[in-house]
């Protein structure tokens, strides 16, 4: 007997054990599970989520607040993301993420959709852009998300829809829906920004700049709507991309070299510029331009060079590569003569020069004229190069190229002809009287 009960004793010391044993190991399971989930929801040190500063994401509420909060948070804390969330649609009002005290490497992330505000009022006084980023080393916008301008106010109540006080004395103020300024190693891609106010994207002061994958998208009648402009800006690649506009799909402005365009599909819209370049007598400098494998269909022009009468400096070194056109007025223009009022007054005392432009491979259709080029008379255009161009009236008719004061080289028999091209160099008269040259 003695020997059971010491067996019962063992056998319930047992069961007690296993039972305290059990109940502590779901305790601390428990606990690990708990501080596991926590450790699981909590947001990465680095990405920093608009919802998350009190953004609302409905189309209504202001979030400009929320934006602002993120971007502040963000830019403290090197290669971090600000992120704006797919399936919401944030309001933002005229914003300028700077980046004077920033780190680098910063990302914004933009899944969602952001929309500009209609009212006149929101826009404050003097401010010309919308979404601004200035002053950063290597930012980087990309996602499947949508900038959206929602520019139609814009466009049927223009001149008369002025939404800030400069307006109101200057007209030709040039609105954005995405600036970049004064920055370093740019990257745009996977985006769409559409219905802008005027001017979709514009990088001014940049260098190191890369467009990958983005969509333009406004109607062809908009006005101003440029698809992207570049200003003052250096070794910049544009690629991969669909430009549908009202205006320039492609503009290179002054200040501008080392750029490269290729694989983009552009229209409608009036084509890839080169400026305007010199308006209101000032220097212009434009150099080492690549434009190749381009579509451009439903457009003003295909492939053009602006420049206003009276400017100084030069555009050189440009390169139009592989361009299929199709119901293109104007395939291939220099114009400089360049005037978009009507009320331009006639000054050729000096010119932007115009030097070393090559077209190869220019093929398809045109609704107007083939070739136009109208060049300075103090200071010819020289250096043209035309190779394998076969331009075909999308009519009956059969339209003569234009050529004033145009100098260069036919490397292949042309469709339409081109008999007016001068061959050789211009006398040196007038020659040096661009006493800006670059």
């Amino acid at each position: 007997m003695k020997g059971v009960k010491l067996n019962t004793f063992t056998l319930i010391s047992a069961i007690v054990f296993s039972i305290v044993w059990s109940s502590s190991f779901e305790r601390c399971s428990a606990t690990q599970a708990k501080h596991w989930r926590k450790l699981k929801a909590a947001p990465a040190s680095n990405t920093f989520n608009v919802l998350d500063y009190g953004a609302k994401g409905d189309g209504h509420a202001d979030d400009t607040k929320a934006f602002e909060e993120a971007w502040s948070a963000a830019c403290k804390i090197a290669s971090s993301t600000m992120v704006v969330p797919s399936g919401s649609v944030f309001l933002v009002n005229p914003i300028s993420f700077s980046g004077l005290n920033c780190e680098p490497n910063l990302v914004f992330q933009l899944d969602g959709k952001v929309i500009a505000p209609t009212n006149a009022a929101a826009w404050g006084s003097g401010t010309l852009q919308w979404l601004e980023f200035k002053e950063l080393n290597k930012i980087t916008i990309k996602g499947k998300g949508v900038i959206d301008g929602q520019g139609s106010v814009w466009w049927n109540d223009s001149p008369t829809y002025n939404p800030t006080e400069e307006s109101t004395t200057n007209n030709t103020s040039e609105y954005l829906a995405l600036r970049f300024y004064g920055s370093n190693g740019v990257t745009v891609t996977g985006i769409t920004i559409q219905n802008s106010q005027q001017t979709h994207l514009k990088f001014d002061s940049c260098t190191n700049v890369q467009v990958s994958d983005i969509n333009v998208s406004s109607p062809g009648d908009s006005p101003n709507t440029d698809g992207i402009h570049l200003q003052n800006s250096q070794d910049v690649v544009i690629y991969g991309s669909t430009l549908a506009c009202g205006d320039d799909c492609v503009s290179v402005q002054t200040g501008c070299s080392n750029i490269y365009v290729h694989n983009v599909n552009c229209g409608p819209g009036h084509g890839i510029s080169i400026g305007s370049l010199g308006k209101e007598n000032t220097k212009a400098c434009v150099s080492n331009v690549t434009v190749r494998d381009i579509t451009v269909q439903n457009s003003l022009t295909g492939v053009r060079i602006k420049t206003w009468q009276g400017g100084s400096g030069s555009a050189q070194d440009i390169m139009f590569s592989n361009i299929q056109v199709s119901g293109v007025e104007t395939p291939i223009m220099i114009d400089q003569y360049y005037c978009d009022s009507g009320k331009c007054k006639n000054d050729t005392s000096s010119a932007v020069a115009v030097s070393n432009i090559h077209y190869v491979n220019v093929k398809g259709t045109y609704t107007k004229e083939p070739i136009h080029f109208a060049c300075s008379d103090n200071i010819p255009c020289t250096g043209i190069t035309l190779d394998t161009i076969q331009l075909q009236s999308s009519s009956s008719s059969q339209d003569v190229p234009f050529c004033w004061e145009a100098y260069g080289e036919l490397k292949t028999k042309t469709v339409p002809p081109v008999d007016c091209l001068h061959s050789g160099n211009p006398s040196s008269i007038g020659m040096h009287s661009n006493k800006d040259s670059c």
